[in-house]
């Protein structure tokens, strides 16, 4: 073998180091660090929402071509089970002061209560085919779900207005099409409804039960939201073109738009540091979470493009564990996953 002068091992050791370095360096300057990969196995097509029990420290994911709820433990890292039965499952919304477990079924028009702690089915709520996107809010103890629209046959979609109490049908209000997307402010008296197929913001006023305002959104198919009531701005993600809009709450007016990830599929605010995550990537050979800071009412930046795996879009922010969650589909080289991140 062929000996190298001290030197030259000196400048490969070096070199070596110096390229460690950078990346962990560059990895440090990501506004989301992954620290964690929770393989689901045997769980093929897209996983679409999720909730998180905060008491329990799992998570429950849709399988949305698997007909299953997925069941991860946080705190062990690793999939704990499946909960079979549901006919392209949804929206899945934890209440925890009740210990339920709302899980949506849209192609049987089913919303489904498990008791969180032991998963055990307590009752079912046939709605309309179509229930999607599920919200609580707790002063009066309602759920919020979406439904109706083509998917029912019909041409107006539904919110559902149940009492979590009880688990009944209280009510509904009618909306332009299947709604994408519900945003509740934090004193639960206005409704933000997101209407994809109509490229309209319908606000409603949750005490009378009606239809106060509805915005038009610039581009086309807006999907899902978040709210920051601190300087009254909606953050919407569009998916034609991809933008994040970032839109007066009072007004319905539109301040700035940004590029956004490619079929984009997850809108959260993280409220501690002002920042807007964006995640996309369903159906395309690569995904990305995007990463805003709030500068002020009117002025974002991008932060950040983190790279997450194929087909990646559903997304999750969890300000109680401080954790972002990415929901990745199994390809023909690796399991489905839970891509964990921490900011």
């Amino acid at each position: 073998m062929k000996k190298f002068p001290a030197v030259w091992l000196v400048v490969v050791v070096c070199a070596i180091g110096y390229a460690q370095t950078g990346s962990s360096q560059e990895s440090a300057k990501q506004p989301l660090r992954l620290v964690l990969t929770i393989s689901i196995p045997n769980v093929k097509g897209r996983l679409d929402h999720m909730d998180v029990d905060i008491k329990g420290k799992r998570l429950f994911v849709a399988g949305l071509e698997n007909g299953t709820f997925e069941v991860v433990d946080l705190e062990a890292g690793k999939w704990v089970g499946s909960m079979p039965g549901f006919k392209k499952p949804q929206g899945a919304l934890v209440v925890s002061e009740f210990n339920k477990l709302f899980l949506a079924s849209g192609d049987d028009g089913m919303l489904r209560v498990f008791r969180t702690d032991t998963l055990e089915l307590l009752d079912s709520i046939h709605l309309e085919p179509g229930p999607n996107r599920v919200v609580y809010e707790p002063k009066s103890k309602l759920v919020y779900v979406g439904y109706g629209g083509k998917d029912a046959g019909k041409d107006y979609g539904e919110v559902g207005i149940i009492d979590a109490r009880n688990n009944k049908l209280v009510g509904d209000i009618r909306v332009v099409a299947h709604p994408s997307e519900l945003v509740l402010d934090r004193a639960g008296t206005t409704l933000f409804v997101f209407i994809s197929i109509a490229n309209q913001l319908q606000v409603i006023d949750t005490n009378k039960r009606r239809i106060v305002s509805t915005w038009p959104v610039t581009s086309q198919r807006p999907g899902d939201a978040a709210i920051d009531e601190s300087t009254s701005r909606l953050f919407i993600g569009t998916r034609a073109p991809a933008n994040m809009i970032a839109m007066d709450s009072k007004s319905g007016k539109e301040v700035t738009h940004l590029p956004t990830p490619e079929s984009m599929d997850g809108v959260y605010f993280d409220a501690a540091r002002k920042r807007i995550y964006v995640s996309g990537g369903r159906d395309l050979p690569a995904g990305f979470v995007y990463v805003y800071q709030q500068l002020d009412a009117d002025h974002y930046e991008i932060i950040g493009k983190i790279p997450t795996r194929e087909g990646a879009g559903t997304s999750f922010w969890c300000p109680e564990l401080n954790r972002y969650y990415v929901a990745a589909p199994a390809t023909d080289k690796e399991d489905a996953a839970i891509l964990v991140y921490e900011p």
